[in-house]
């Protein structure tokens, strides 16, 4: 096992094909010197699993925590600025995700079929958005409007989809 940093990655320029990283940026202490980090020691790309700050449109983030949204749009660099980080001659591309209805990974839209989930503190217990700010507040509106059917009748419609959009992109960077 290796111990680093994103922003003082431990390798030799060019060590690796390729540079992947899923859901990460918004723990780096500082994400530019972290992009700059991935760009030295891949040979050809770097694959990025990201969230894009501008679509929103998350029912839980707009609705029951929107403080999210705000700290987020702090945290994660619009997609324009990915391009600037990574150089003059890398050709970088922003591609999205859409989440399956039935995803199984428990990072914070996995769930978003699944209202009842954000409830589970075992599952709150796996997101790193919960530790950062009180959601008791918003976790109670979320339990009382899931009783009362106040959810379902606001985003019912979204039970239909097989998949939603809500921000994840895959960014990749050809160097």
């Amino acid at each position: 096992m290796v111990l680093g940093r994103a922003e003082r990655l431990p390798f030799a320029d060019a060590s690796f094909d390729a540079v992947l990283g899923v859901l990460t940026l918004h723990h780096w202490s500082d994400q530019m010197a972290g992009l700059r980090e991935c760009t030295r020691v891949a040979r050809s790309r770097v694959v990025l699993l990201t969230w894009d700050p501008e679509p929103g449109g998350f029912w839980l983030t707009q609705h029951y925590l929107p403080l999210f949204m705000a700290l987020d749009r702090e945290q994660f660099l619009s997609m324009d600025a990915f391009a600037g980080a990574f150089g003059t001659g890398a050709r970088v591309e922003s591609i999205p995700v859409p989440i399956a209805r039935d995803c199984v990974d428990g990072f914070l839209g996995a769930f978003w079929a699944r209202p009842e989930a954000y409830l589970d503190p075992n599952v709150l217990d796996g997101i790193s958005s919960f530790a950062r700010i009180d959601t008791s507040a918003g976790l109670a509106k979320l339990r009382a409007d899931l009783a009362d059917g106040t959810w379902r009748a606001r985003f019912g419609r979204v039970l239909e989809l097989d998949a939603l959009d809500i921000g994840y992109r895959i960014v990749t960077a050809e160097l």
